[in-house]
């Protein structure tokens, strides 16, 4: 019997309750309002700035909106919009401004008629930009005359002063962020023109501009202005795959208050691209305007389906997975009262917004198809195609997992770690036997397993899965991973949290790594999605000076040092990891104490797809088009 041990010398009472105020909760647990302190918190700051300028789009008030990416990690974000007030507010001494911008739970979103639509319900959204920024200057435009205020991590540096006349009514925000706070405060300008591509297309007839200044000489600027909507969006997001059918579906209505768009098209691809969005709010997880829209899709085609003797009365239903494949869909909802799961609105949780999506494309939907009946057939005909064959491809998986992986021991080649735990083992896939033989003497054999595969992997985007487990290599991998692959996939059994692919710093590596990401991402997504995928990073250059050498990553790094150095030195440009030894191995590339890995990420499904389909399918003409236009970016060319 186990004695419990109470300890009665803890003080514990009031004078350790702690009441943070302002906007300290913010800078205490920032990861909480934009979802973390990386990449995606840092550009959620300009997403929380861009929604009050979208907001006054929407609500008819603004039709220009300008976002520049400044010296200094600074970005500027102006709209021509009404400018937030500047007035008192209510006796308190401060400007209704000064209490948006340091008050959480401060706007005219929360109960006011100000808004009848707006992505910013929480009232945190600029509040939290201030916060989280080193530097933060606010310029209205009101009735002809200009203010600004200046603020330091939420609180105020100056008071509202006014800087002369202005010809327009506006809001422009200028911010810095806090190094404290981010660990890169490095903003990316592909992160942010998809962001603004996309918000264009839900904002028909507002000018979204994006201009980039960091650097002199180096100045670029995007223009956004679309007319057609989300109709326009789905035929971006189709690109140059063929189309099913010729007309898309649109429909636009309102239910119970809520509006509702949808636009889809059917292609010839197998994969499904849907897109959803809660009052011009992203929702990648989805939520109830998504749930409503897949119910709504399946059973309307399955009506129309046994209506039309398309099915049989023996004949199941056609499944989800059937009746989306090779759709590309935009669903876009507003409502009054949007309900999101967590301050960085990732899904919808209004349970309404379900019912209004169902009711409005099962009118319109069937409308489209009773009304288009060639388009109807296609339509159709391409679910049954999808149903039949995923039922037999599932069949035949079943056969090929059989043969293939069944009872199968670990590989020979694979020299596997000691740990059985798995959140502190990792495995180096390893190009090559000579390099896989350094690793395996570099390594440290407690956590580190080393699996080497020769040559280059099959591409699996041109090849089927029968044929993928075929490959000895392939097959070694999915084996040693222990999670399977297909149907029998299961996260939870994965034998290691860290997968690092470890290739040479040449051509030929590059496109082994290039085969090996295909594979992952095509098979393996949920590995790369959280999290236990990367790239491991060995050494360009060692340089040589007398009795001292370095190790350089790149080629801006080994720039710097040799500008350090007087000569003479000597530089050696490594091409192979077998060019190290075992102890060098370790030092540069394995030791975690010193290594760089880069952990893959999926920052944009849909653009992802389509790279991995241009510069990996089986036509020719993009991955072409892409080298031309690509061409002159190339660094570390070999020749």
């Amino acid at each position: 019997m186990v004695k419990k041990i109470i300890k009665k010398d803890l003080s514990y009472s009031a004078k350790d309750i702690d009441v943070l105020k302002g906007l300290e909760p913010v800078r205490k647990r920032p990861g909480m309002y934009i979802g973390s302190t990386g990449k995606e918190g840092l550009h959620h700051l300009v997403w929380e700035c861009l929604d009050n300028s979208i907001d006054e789009a929407l609500a008819g008030y603004a039709d220009r909106i300008e976002i520049t990416l400044l010296p200094e990690n600074k970005v500027r974000v102006v709209d021509n919009g009404r400018g937030v007030p500047v007035d008192e507010y209510r006796q308190s001494g401060k400007s209704a401004l000064e209490i948006v911008m340091t008050t959480l739970h401060a706007g005219a979103k929360l109960g006011s008629k100000a808004y009848q639509v707006a992505g910013g319900l929480h009232g945190v959204g600029v509040s939290v930009v201030c916060a989280l920024s080193k530097h933060l200057r606010v310029e209205v435009c009101r009735e002809g005359t200009k203010y600004f205020q200046e603020y330091s991590q939420g609180k105020a540096v100056t008071k509202l002063e006014k800087a002369g006349s202005c010809s327009e009514n506006g809001t422009s925000v200028t911010f810095a962020p806090d190094p404290e706070i981010f660990s890169n405060i490095q903003f990316s300008w592909l992160i942010i023109v998809h962001h603004l591509r996309q918000q264009a297309y839900l904002t028909p007839g507002v000018k979204i501009i994006v201009l980039d200044q960091r650097k002199k000489g180096e100045e670029k600027d995007y223009t956004f202005y679309f007319e057609g909507g989300i109709n326009s969006y789905v035929r971006y997001l189709i690109g140059r795959t063929a189309v099913r059918h010729p007309n898309p579906f649109y429909a636009k209505d309102e239910e119970d208050g809520i509006q509702v768009e949808i636009a889809l098209q059917y292609t010839e691809d197998i994969e499904i691209v849907e897109e959803c969005f809660a009052n011009n709010i992203y929702t990648p997880e989805g939520g109830s305007h998504l749930t409503g829209f897949r119910s709504s899709l399946t059973r309307v085609i399955n009506n129309y389906a046994r209506k039309n003797d398309f099915l049989k009365e023996n004949e199941e239903n056609l499944g989800g997975n059937a009746v989306r494949e090779g759709m590309v869909a935009v669903v876009s909802v507003k409502l009054r009262e949007p309900e999101f799961e967590g301050q960085t609105k990732a899904k919808l949780g209004n349970p309404k917004v379900k019912n209004a999506v169902e009711k409005i494309f099962n009118l319109h939907f069937n409308d489209y198809l009773e009304r288009n009946p060639q388009e109807a057939k296609i339509i159709l005909e391409g679910c049954l195609r999808a149903s039949r064959a995923q039922r037999a491809a599932k069949a035949a998986r079943a056969t090929v997992l059989e043969k293939h992986l069944r009872g199968m021991t670990l590989p020979g080649k694979l020299a596997d770690c000691s740990s059985r735990k798995p959140q502190e083992s990792e495995i180096y896939i390893v190009e090559g036997e000579s390099a896989g033989g350094s690793a395996k003497q570099a390594r440290n054999r407690a956590f580190q397993a080393i699996l080497p595969l020769r040559g280059k992997i099959l591409n699996v985007e041109k090849a089927h899965l029968p044929r993928i487990l075929e490959s000895k290599e392939i097959k070694a991998l999915i084996i040693a991973l222990g999670t399977a692959i297909a149907d029998d996939f299961c996260l939870d059994k994965l034998r290691y949290h860290r997968i690092i692919i470890m290739s040479d710093a040449d051509i030929d590596g590059a496109h082994i790594r290039t085969l090996l990401l295909t594979l992952f991402y095509r098979y393996f997504r949920p590995l790369i999605e959280g999290g236990y995928l990367y790239i491991a990073q060995p050494p360009l250059y060692q340089v040589r000076k007398g009795k001292k050498e370095w190790y350089v990553y790149n080629d801006r790094e080994q720039e710097n040092l040799l500008k350090k150095l007087e000569k003479p030195y000597d530089i050696q440009r490594y091409k192979g990891l077998g060019e190290m030894n075992p102890e060098q191995l370790w030092e540069t590339t394995m030791n975690p104490e010193k290594r760089i890995l880069k952990r893959v990420t999926i920052d944009d499904g849909a653009q992802a797809d389509h790279i991995f389909d241009s510069l990996m399918g089986k036509e020719v003409l993009p991955r072409k088009k892409f080298i031309r236009s690509h061409a002159k970016f190339v660094q570390n060319l070999d020749i």
